[in-house]
């Protein structure tokens, strides 16, 4: 979940982004409908373990320059 920070277009990134992501998943399955929730779910999912990890890693840079 978005925090109070988050700024409106990161939010309109990020929902680009499960957008084609979930697309994707859509397309990869041969373009059978029926799994638009879960394609959607799924890569929302996705899309926000990767942007954590950055986070933390960006994290960890800066620990280590601030070290």
């Amino acid at each position: 979940m978005p925090n109070r920070e988050t700024e409106p277009q990161d939010l309109e990134q990020e929902r680009q982004e499960i957008a084609c992501l979930a697309y994707s998943y859509w397309e990869s399955r041969g373009c059978i409908d029926g799994h638009d929730v879960e394609d959607w779910l799924m890569a929302e999912e996705e899309v926000r373990s990767r942007r954590a990890l950055r986070q933390e890693s960006r994290r960890e840079d800066q620990r280590r320059t601030a070290a």
